[in-house]
């Protein structure tokens, strides 16, 4: 019994060389897809102007830590932003936004809750959002940015 190998002809390498190709093309689609259904947008409009206030945005963090004030943030059970304050006198208002832009931002206002905390008047819906919120105490004022989910 006579066996005769198959040969590798050039049909065979077209089909291989076309196989790979399609797969490559065909997982980048679906990865440019999924990037470009993703992404939430830019962190600055213009990195040349961004650059000229970074000196100015070091020295507005170097004052609010010597603030010294400890004010973290949470949700309660109705998915109300609460933040704690360190003492009376405080003020809180914000934003949140939907990290990927799926939703409306939705303007906080906080009302103080006798018990140490400032406490949005409007819930969250649910997912994440980051909260973006300027405390204030007098004249003194201190900016935030979290995501809360």
């Amino acid at each position: 019994m006579n066996i005769i190998p198959a040969r590798f002809t050039g049909r065979h390498m077209a089909a291989v060389m076309t196989g790979f190709f399609a797969i490559v093309v065909a997982v980048n689609i679906h990865m440019a897809g999924l990037a470009s259904g993703t992404f939430g947008g830019t962190v600055v409009d213009n990195s040349y102007v961004a650059s000229q206030k970074f000196n100015r945005w070091l020295a507005e963090a170097r004052a609010q830590e010597q603030l010294g004030w400890d004010t973290p943030l949470s949700l309660d059970a109705g998915r109300h932003v609460q933040v704690a304050v360190p003492g009376p006198g405080f003020a809180a208002s914000g934003s949140a936004h939907h990290p990927l832009g799926r939703a409306p931002d939705l303007q906080l206002s906080f009302r103080p809750d006798g018990a140490g905390r400032l406490v949005a008047t409007t819930p969250l819906p649910a997912g994440r959002w980051q909260v973006r919120l300027t405390i204030r105490r007098g004249a003194a004022h201190k900016r935030l940015a979290q995501v809360l989910a």
